[in-house]
């Protein structure tokens, strides 16, 4: 009698926890559930197959930029290693930016890393896993440690390496300290190139059912400079964004852009066409005959000022431009990359943007006129 209402509760409990995948997430919804999903990194998922065949894995260091699937990867191999049962006995991950201290290190890592694994159970779905006789520490965003977590870490590492192996994952490798860099296997994750991560996005639309065209595909690699989490982001929110309206709004590269906080492409060219940058065929709104010089430049960047764009996203597109443009020489090239520079840290020093982007523009302006 006085046990119904708790079993009551631990079914409430358990039901609480299943999440519908119509809810979550894309980027966890299509996360890679085996090393073979990973998009791009061939090297990596080459070298870790062979691990999954031996069971021999050593500890491991995993860099790059963000989104590159560096995460997934070790997850996906954790999850085939262990399977579903023994996965939250075996692996612990952790958020070093989080959990970056040294008392971290000394309490959480070190009473998981010494506990001996329990014996390999049956799986429950069936299916057989290697099941090796050590655990996983993941060690997220490792870089945000502090040195002192770092010195601690390593005689961790070799102390409990018998029964424990550490998966450091980092953006900037050069943040680890070096007798730590070298008890791991280092591998290097790549920006996705353009053909995997289009096949990516495809496959993800195509699940869902969104109707997208080649135009928005590459409006959503272009604005997400290779990482892949960004673009799929990107997506569902467009995704939601078009299916608001009744009948749904078909999806276009320009949502893509406004989503993702960059400025579209015809106002960039425009603003280069005031500067007296040879736009060729490409379309721009200013009118023929329109005369350069200090006041069209100034009521431009006035305009673009009011509108709320980002300098620096301007100046990021606007060096793009023109470091890329097929008709500007070298010495001009040049000329415009130095007031950029310079006023991109003006910028982060917390300088006026409406001044910086007008000193920008007409330096530029000056840079290109003949």
């Amino acid at each position: 009698m006085f046990f119904q209402p708790k079993t009551a509760t631990v079914k409430a409990t358990t039901q609480k926890h299943v999440v519908d995948p119509a809810l979550q997430p894309w980027v966890e919804k299509y996360r890679p559930k085996t090393i073979d999903d990973v998009s791009a990194q061939e090297h990596t998922v080459a070298v870790l197959q062979k691990t999954l065949t031996s069971t021999n894995l050593p500890h491991m260091l995993f860099y790059g930029p963000p989104g590159t699937g560096k995460t997934s990867t070790i997850l996906a191999l954790s999850r085939q290693l262990f399977g579903p049962d023994n996965f939250r006995n075996r692996v612990l991950e952790l958020n070093a930016s989080d959990e970056r201290g040294i008392s971290i290190v000394r309490d959480k890592i070190k009473n998981f890393a010494r506990q001996t694994p329990r014996a390999q159970a049956v799986a429950s779905d069936g299916k057989e896993y290697p099941c090796p006789p050590y655990k996983i520490i993941i060690l997220d965003e490792a870089d945000s440690m502090t040195q002192d977590a770092q010195g601690a870490l390593r005689r961790i590492m070799e102390t409990y390496a018998r029964i424990t192996r550490f998966c450091l994952v980092c953006n900037y490798v050069t943040r680890i300290i070096e007798p730590l860099a070298s008890r791991c296997s280092k591998f290097r994750f790549t920006p996705l190139d353009t053909s995997s991560s289009t096949a990516r996005l495809n496959y993800i639309a195509l699940a869902e059912h969104i109707d997208v065209d080649a135009a928005v595909i590459d409006a959503l690699i272009s604005t997400s400079s290779g990482d892949l989490r960004r673009a799929i982001t990107y997506l569902q929110s467009a995704s939601r964004l078009s299916s608001s309206t009744t009948p749904p709004t078909p999806i276009t590269p320009m949502d893509i852009q406004e989503i993702a906080g960059v400025v579209p492409d015809p106002v960039v060219h425009d603003f280069a066409a005031v500067l007296g940058i040879d736009m060729g065929s490409m379309t721009v709104d200013e009118p023929k005959g329109t005369q350069k010089g200090f006041e069209p430049i100034q009521k431009k960047v006035k305009e673009l000022m009011r509108e709320g764009y980002s300098a620096s996203q301007l100046l990021t597109q606007l060096h793009d431009l023109i470091v890329l443009h097929p008709t500007l020489n070298a010495r001009e090239k040049s000329k415009c990359a130095i007031v950029l520079a310079e006023a991109d840290k003006a910028l982060c020093d917390g300088a006026d943007e409406e001044l910086w982007i007008l000193e920008v523009a007409l330096r530029v302006h000056k840079a290109v006129s003949p």
